[in-house]
C-alpha cells in the first residue's frame, strides 16, 4: 500500500514539474487553459473533501478542542506574521510567497501522511476542516494588514475567490452524500488519474504568463525551489516544538499539520492576484510536501527506540 503511495507521489511531482515547464515553453499552447485553473482546484477540492468524513471530525473535536484552538490561531495568525518578516528582511523578494503559504489552510490530504508517519491522524483530520473554513478569512485579512505590497488589492475580492474555491466542493460533496450516497465510491476510484489531470491544466493555465520572466531567469526557480524546502523545514520543527510535551504522535501531527499545506490553492490564488515569484514557490513547494515524510518517520523511528531505552533503563 505505501509503496503505491510512494509511486503516486513521484508520478504527481513529476506531472507537476512538466506541466509547469510545458507552460513556460509553449506558452501559446498554456494560453489555451487560462480559464481552467480556479475551476480545476475547486473539482480537485471536491475530490479530496470526498474522503473526509464530518462525524470522524466533531467526534475528534470532542478530545482535543483546546490544543486544536491554539494551534489554528498559531498556523492561522501568528506563524504566518512571524515568517513573513524573517523573510522580509532575510529574502524580501520571497516574503509574500511565505506569508501566503504559511497562513493558507492545512492540506486535506494531510491526514493521509500523517497515517504515513504515524501521527495522530484524527486531530490532523479536525485541523483540514477549521482551517480550510477560516483561510477564505484569514488569509486576505492577513495579507491586508501585514504585506503592504498588497494595499491595492480588494479585501472583498480575495475573500470572495478563496470562498466560492473551498465552500461550493464542501457543499457539493454533502448534497452527494446525503442525496447519491452510491456515487462516492466510483469517484473516489477515479480520484488520483483525475486529479493528475487537474494539476497540469492548473499549471497550463497558471504558468504561461510567466514564460518570459522564467525564460530570462531560470535561476529563479533553483531559488523557489530552495525557499519551498527551507519554509517546509521550519513547519515540521515549529509543528513538532509546539506539541512538545504531548505524545509522538501528536508531535507528528503537529509537523504534518503545518507541513502538508494547501499549496495548490495558493497557486491560483497568487496566480490571480500576484505573480510570478509567489506562484512559483508554492508550486515548488510540491516536492518537500511529500518529501518530508522521509525525516518525520525517522523522526518517529529515533523518537520510539529512545523512549523504549529510556523505560528498559530508568
Amino acid at each position: 500500500m505505501q509503496t503505491s503511495l510512494y509511486i503516486n507521489d513521484t508520478i504527481l511531482v513529476i506531472v507537476v514539474i512538466a506541466s509547469m515547464a510545458a507552460a513556460v515553453i509553449f506558452p501559446d499552447f498554456g494560453a489555451r487553459f487560462q480559464l481552467f485553473p480556479v475551476y480545476c482546484v475547486m473539482i480537485n477540492f471536491f475530490l479530496s473533501y470526498l474522503s473526509i468524513d464530518l462525524a470522524s471530525v466533531w467526534k475528534a473535536l470532542k478530545g482535543h478542542s483546546g490544543q486544536i484552538l491554539a494551534f489554528t490561531v498559531m498556523k492561522l495568525a501568528v506563524l504566518p506574521v512571524i515568517i513573513y518578516f524573517i523573510f522580509y528582511f532575510a529574502a524580501p523578494d520571497y516574503a509574500l510567497a511565505a506569508l501566503l503559504l504559511t497562513g493558507v489552510s492545512t492540506g486535506v490530504v494531510a491526514p493521509m501522511i500523517s497515517n504515513m508517519v504515524s501521527g495522530n491522524s484524527s486531530l490532523v483530520l479536525v485541523v483540514v476542516v477549521i482551517t480550510s473554513v477560516l483561510a477564505p478569512f484569514t488569509l486576505p485579512a492577513l495579507i491586508k494588514i501585514v504585506a503592504a505590497k498588497e494595499a491595492a488589492i480588494s479585501f472583498l475580492s480575495m475573500l470572495k475567490m478563496l470562498a466560492m474555491v473551498i465552500f461550493i466542493p464542501i457543499l457539493a460533496v454533502e448534497i452527494i452524500r446525503y442525496l447519491i450516497p452510491k456515487l462516492v465510491a466510483p469517484i473516489l476510484k477515479i480520484q488520483f488519474p483525475l486529479s493528475l489531470l487537474l494539476f497540469a491544466l492548473i499549471d497550463l493555465g497558471v504558468f504561461y504568463r510567466y514564460a518570459p520572466f522564467f525564460q530570462k531567469d531560470p535561476s529563479v526557480i533553483i531559488h523557489a525551489t530552495t525557499v519551498a524546502f527551507i519554509l517546509a523545514a521550519i513547519y515540521c520543527t515549529v509543528g513538532i516544538f509546539l506539541f512538545r510535551k504531548g505524545t509522538i504522535e501528536n508531535q507528528l501531527a503537529g509537523a504534518v499539520m503545518l507541513g502538508n499545506i494547501n499549496n495548490v490553492l495558493v497557486i491560483v490564488f497568487s496566480s490571480r492576484f500576484f505573480g510570478p515569484v509567489e506562484p512559483l514557490v508554492a508550486a515548488m513547494y510540491m516536492i518537500p510536501f511529500f518529501v518530508i515524510v522521509i525525516p518525520l518517520r525517522y523522526y518517529h523511528h529515533r523518537k520510539t527506540r529512545m523512549t523504549s531505552f529510556s523505560a528498559k533503563n530508568p
